[in-house]
């Protein structure tokens, strides 16, 4: 059976209930009404538990709609200040009508009617349905300014904002009429064909609230829009989004098995800007994230969460559902470089144990090779009853990770492969009675993520691993605040061999430091021969320890299972043909290793591969930080190749104490040379860039270390190439 894009979006609950009924079922438990409190500002609230944005959907009929209307500063100074730097204010009028791509104002839907609550909201009731599609607009006006939203919205609170007109202009816009008309299609669509990507809309236009991005006090519509356009992580999304909506069910699928669990290597790596410190108001700093495990302890014990993501298939209206959630503890680490070349480290001790986690939701797998998914991230809190509460946020992301084939239908891939980018803040919160207040801002961070998640499987034997020959590729950071011990930071990526049986690794690596003037010296030089020995890891469970994959990963002497390893923790496919380590404290530094069995095979001679990872540059009087934005690597020989790679820039200007927020740098065409030593070891090369590394014995994906000089400023980076079908 095939799934359509619109399950990507709901929820986990949403979805269940449906299970066994018609469309309706989903309809009807999104118009149930709630026991919200009848009014809520989002500055008001913040909660671990949502993604983002306060609901104020309290008192709601059947078929009804909440209109908020928020409007930058410059138009009401007076009004009441929420989220984004905007204010609330009740609109002068507001209308409802059908639109098309060309957003011309048509006709009202039949059977709507307004009134205005208690607290002075409108409401609006459709009396024949709430609208599920992206043809009814409502339109709100203030001080003779108008903006727009879509009708179809999940939680029935209809913002009016500039992020929800950015929305309709920027998704129907960019739609053809025959486009238009085929997203219609699906939404009229009542055949019983299953066609349900007609429940896309209510959930993104709910999403863009969840982006955490403020809009100047003095803006207009004319800049705020602006101002949104030009944030290519949000522009990203809404344009990846929109044309993921163009999907149909007959290019989409799902995995095969019921359930797979898998352990995940997680490195995040930030740029961004503190005001914690009053001294270092607007700083511009470095920040390191990577996996942990975590000890939950309480009356009845201690029980333990892994880093892990989850894929379970369910049955939804005769069809199979594929749905995604992972939860990833991790720490921190942060290096503050302050205007003159003065650092700060903030280790792990610093911060409390964090969590990336995403939101339960259903994905579109494309030829059991690529899985799409817009994924909704939880804010998290750390510091509860302490001298200072923080509330984490996240923006949303758009996911296209790679899969393995599976070996068998009762197996799911072996492994998920993606690279990604968040932004988000770190918010002061403050009592409020028995709840927590937003208050000021205490730090801005843009976070490009590589995540690698491999399948779990009990009895997992070291015999599928030792005696093996294993290309590595490690990619690691280490901050220090001591200048006469070591250099403030140090950027390292390393290549060789790895022999499992008696555990000789041999690496050459390359380094990219900035010392405590601030000068930045690279060395190619670098060279490693010694013993890493590999042992298993166990999971604590309630009934026993589980060996499912999990790994440690020493220097010389091989640590006892639960101990912390000399360089990380990782964990192997079932059959041990890609293994991965979380680098944690490492003599390398905080950040990832990934080890591909050798291959006798010849490398690939054409195909296209979808193109993500992270670069960290350092200039004269700069720090940057590049995403790969899925550009494409093309392979046309042996010997030639070309890639195209957009990139989300983020600048720190170390004089200036400035961050720039992520600009899209637009990829060109860029021909490589293309050459292969056997072994699996490739290298391509174009100038000053070097991309060196190795491939799969599936062919399917490459793990390459990046090497780049531009404009007075040097790189180093990771990227994964993984196969499009």
């Amino acid at each position: 059976m095939r799934i359509t894009l619109g399950l990507f979006f709901l929820s986990a609950t949403v979805l269940i209930s449906g299970c066994g009924g018609s469309g309706d079922a989903i309809r009807d438990t999104r118009n149930k009404p709630n026991s919200f409190s009848a009014y809520k500002n989002p500055a008001n609230s913040f909660s671990d538990s949502s993604t983002g944005d306060s609901k104020n959907t309290g008192g709601l009929n059947q078929n009804e709609v909440r209109i908020t209307m928020e409007v930058p500063g410059s138009l009401a100074p007076g009004a009441e200040l929420t989220r984004r730097n905007l204010r609330i204010v009740q609109p002068d009028s507001v209308e409802v009508y059908y639109t098309d791509q060309t957003l011309q104002k048509m006709e009202e839907p039949e059977g709507v009617s307004t009134r205005i609550d208690n607290n002075g909201f409108t409401i609006i009731s459709f009396g024949r349905g709430l609208p599920i599609g992206p043809n009814v607009v409502i339109r709100a006006s203030y001080g003779g300014v108008s903006m727009r939203a879509l009708a179809a919205d999940a939680d029935r609170d209809v913002k009016i904002n500039p992020f929800s007109e950015y929305l309709v202009v920027n998704t129907l816009r960019s739609y053809s009429a025959s486009e238009f008309q085929s997203v219609m299609n699906c939404v009229e669509d009542d055949s019983g064909s299953l066609c349900l990507n007609k429940y896309v809309w209510s959930t993104l236009a709910d999403q863009v609230h969840d982006f955490e991005i403020d809009i100047p006090t003095n803006a207009n519509l004319n800049s705020a829009m602006a101002l949104l356009a030009n944030r290519a992580d949000f522009a990203g999304y809404v344009s990846a989004m929109a044309d993921y909506a163009l999907l149909d069910d007959i290019s989409s699928g799902k995995i095969e098995a019921n359930s797979a669990d898998y352990n995940s290597v997680f490195l995040g790596v930030e740029l961004g800007r503190t005001f914690f410190d009053p001294s270092q108001q607007g700083s511009g700093q470095w920040g390191l994230r990577t996996a942990q495990e975590k000890a939950v302890t309480d009356k009845h014990g201690t029980a333990y969460v892994y880093p892990t993501l989850s894929l379970t298939s369910f049955d939804v209206f005769n069809i199979k559902v594929t749905s995604l959630a992972n939860d990833i503890p991790y720490n921190r680490e942060v290096l503050i470089h302050q205007a003159g070349n003065d650092f700060d480290l903030q280790d792990a001790s610093k911060w409390e144990l964090n969590t990336h986690s995403s939101s339960p939701g259903a994905a579109t797998l494309i030829d059991n090779t690529r899985l799409f998914a817009g994924r909704a991230l939880y804010q998290s809190i750390t510091g509860r009853g302490s001298s200072q509460t923080i509330g984490w946020t996240r923006n949303p992301y758009y996911l296209d990770a790679f899969t393995s084939t599976p070996v068998s239908s009762a197996t799911g891939p072996d492994r998920v492969v993606s690279g990604y980018f968040s932004a988000g803040k770190a918010i002061e919160l403050l009592a409020s009675g028995k709840n927590l207040k937003r208050g000021r801002t205490l730090e801005e961070h843009y976070v490009s993520v590589i995540e690698i998640d491999l399948l779990r499987k009990d009895g997992f034997s070291l015999a599928n691993i030792s005696g093996n020959s294993y290309n590595t590729l490690y990619f690691a950071a280490r901050f220090n605040d001591n200048p006469s011990s070591a250099p403030p930071l140090v950027i390292e990526s390393g290549l060789g061999e790895w022999q499992t049986g008696n555990g000789a690794v041999n690496q050459t690596y390359t380094s990219l430091q900035r010392n405590s003037d601030g000068t930045v010296v690279t060395d190619d030089t670098g060279v490693r021969s010694e013993s890493w020995p590999v042992t298993r890891r166990p999971s604590r469970l309630s009934s026993a320890d589980v060996y499912n994959g999990r790994l440690n990963l020493d220097i010389g002497t091989a640590s006892n299972s639960n101990q912390k390893p000399d360089l990380g923790i990782g964990a192997s496919t079932p059959d041990g043909s890609l293994m991965a380590f979380t680098l944690d404290d490492s003599p390398m530094g905080d950040g990832i290793l990934i080890a591909a069995r050798q291959t006798s095979g010849t490398a690939p001679g054409s195909g296209q591969f979808r193109l993500q990872g992270l670069a960290m540059g350092l200039g004269a009087d700069t720090n940057h930080l590049k995403h790969f934005d899925n550009g494409v690597l093309t392979i046309l020989s042996g010997s030639s190749a070309r890639i195209n790679v957009p990139t989300l820039n983020m600048i720190h200007s170390v004089s200036g104490e400035s961050v720039s927020a992520p600009e899209l740098q637009a990829g060109t065409d860029t021909s490589l040379s293309y050459a292969s030593s056997g072994n699996g070891v490739v290298s391509f090369e174009s100038g000053n860039l070097k991309l060196n590394g190795f491939f799969t014995p599936d062919k399917d994906q490459f793990y390459l270390r990046l090497q780049d000089t531009q404009a007075g400023e040097s790189y180093l980076g990771l990227i994964l190439a993984t196969r499009i079908p």
